[in-house]
């Protein structure tokens, strides 16, 4: 493939979207054959979410490549036409984390039942937080409440504004160190979604070099601690009365860096399946169909 087989690909500064990064800054889509643009937000430029509610990143943005979750790839792409679902996976070692005050009475899963949890709407994260909870109780016990971004989140369980609160790391270990208690964990499953000029060798292009960024990372994780933590050092910047009363060094010993995963090519049967439960619970019209979801193998 030639060097100028131009990719907008948008990056989320998520712990588990790290390889994404690492790929760009070493050069490994260049050496693919992908003249990669990375389009990233300023963190402190992000109110609510990186990826806009409104607009398409592939039509109005001019997009080739994102990634966001398994759920919201789903209703994105059928709503509003926002590009074809290329690819899926958890991505890293990384779960979503339910956290509660230590004087919470909340003791088990099951205690969540008809308590308010603090997630981040429409960016798919409600999806996820979804399907956990219903293992553990009724469908129409599940009740979210929006937040905002992690730092938000975090900032409401702080101040008793909601009873529990979903976390990721980094955030996950400032709220360990901040004294909060864990009462559930459950995967992070994400999408990337592919624009009309992602063809199978683009893809597979992509798929490479992000598969030698993670076994990179996986072969030596130490060397790259530095840039796992740059999301905590950006939340430090934009909230910092989060980090007033903590040990930030204490924090920073405790996180380690996860092991990472290569995405796996879309799978229309899994993701139809999927759809079929977001039917069910009215988060998209019946009229979905899946052919106009999942990208053409």
């Amino acid at each position: 493939m030639a060097t100028d087989t131009r990719v907008r690909l948008f990056h989320l500064p998520f712990s588990f979207m790290l390889p994404q990064r690492v790929a760009h800054e070493r050069g490994y889509f260049e050496e693919a054959g992908l003249d990669v643009e990375l389009i990233e937000r300023d963190r402190e430029t992000v109110d609510v979410k990186y990826i806009p509610a409104e607009s398409s990143l592939t039509t109005d943005h001019g997009v080739d490549l994102y990634p966001i979750c398994k759920w919201e790839s789903i209703k994105r792409t059928w709503e509003m036409d926002d590009g074809r679902i290329v690819a899926k996976g958890t991505f890293a070692d990384l779960p979503y984390t339910v956290f509660v005050r230590p004087d919470s009475a909340i003791e088990e899963p099951t205690d969540l039942a008809g308590v308010p949890v603090a997630v981040n709407q429409r960016t798919g994260q409600e999806y996820t937080a979804m399907r956990a909870l219903e293992e553990h109780m009724q469908p129409e016990e599940v009740s979210l409440t929006h937040f905002g971004m992690p730092t938000d989140r975090l900032r409401a369980l702080r101040d008793g504004e909601v009873a529990a609160a979903i976390l990721l790391d980094p955030q996950s270990t400032l709220a360990e160190q901040m004294g909060f208690r864990e009462i559930l964990q459950f995967d992070n499953h994400m999408g990337i979604v592919g624009g009309e000029n992602v063809d199978s060798t683009v893809l597979d292009a992509f798929m490479a070099a992000y598969d030698r960024a993670a076994m990179e990372i996986n072969a030596n994780p130490e060397s790259y601690r530095e840039e796992y933590l740059d999301m905590l050092e950006k939340d430090a910047t934009v909230a910092p009365d989060l980090f007033e009363e903590v040990d930030i060094d204490a924090v920073r010993a405790e996180i380690t860096v996860p092991r990472y995963e290569v995405p796996d090519r879309a799978d229309r049967r899994d993701l139809d399946e999927h759809l079929n439960w977001m039917k069910e619970r009215k988060l998209v019209d019946d009229s979905a169909d899946i052919d106009a979801i999942v990208a053409s193998q």
